[in-house]
């Protein structure tokens, strides 16, 4: 497994804000329609290192399905932070951030899995995982193997950069972080 480049993660942020928020005109190329467009792309350039920061830390502290307590926790902080209505504890070890903008309508919602897998890392990065826990009563290497890490650093980039234009954002932006998505450890 590779890193991926730090552009890949740059990209896939955008292509979340991009393609799930197409209910307004936030995102149109005329800058007539959108002068806020130069605004967001400023915005996300200046998020990149941030979350490769993000998506390292949560790399290397990766924790099984419903045991997500240090990523919950660095979510939730991140989200209060940033001044948006927190809720924790859901399905365990959940987080949901909730940004009101101009309105209370539309609403969307975006969604990252938070959980890691039951698999020895065998990159040497230097952020690589190192993290052992039990599993199906055995001691087992955990890592994020399947780009969790990356969706949930993705996800606090996208809360960032949408909670600095918030006045401008038509509605309601629900930011679900989910636990156990590969299901609750054995």
């Amino acid at each position: 497994m590779s890193t991926p480049p730090k552009k890949l993660i740059f990209i896939l942020g955008l292509a979340i804000l991009v393609t799930t928020i197409l209910y307004s005109d936030l995102f149109s190329q005329d800058q007539k329609i959108n002068p806020l467009r130069g605004k967001i792309d400023q915005l996300s350039s200046e998020m990149e290192s941030k979350c490769i920061t993000w998506r390292r830390d949560i790399h290397q502290n990766p924790e099984l399905g419903n045991r997500e307590f240090r990523t919950s926790k660095l979510v939730a902080e991140h989200l209060q932070r940033l001044g948006m209505e927190v809720k924790t504890g859901i399905a365990h070890t959940g987080v949901v951030g909730i940004l009101r903008g101009k309105k209370d309508t539309p609403v969307v919602a975006l969604r990252a899995d938070m959980d890691a897998l039951p698999v020895t890392e065998a990159v040497d990065v230097p952020f690589a995982s190192k993290v052992k826990a039990q599993y199906e009563g055995k001691e087992v290497g955990v890592m994020h193997a399947c780009g969790h890490d990356a969706h949930t650093a993705v996800l606090m980039a996208v809360a960032e950069v949408l909670s600095k234009i918030k006045d401008q954002v038509p509605g309601t932006v629900k930011f679900i972080f989910q636990p156990a998505e590969e299901g609750a450890p054995k």
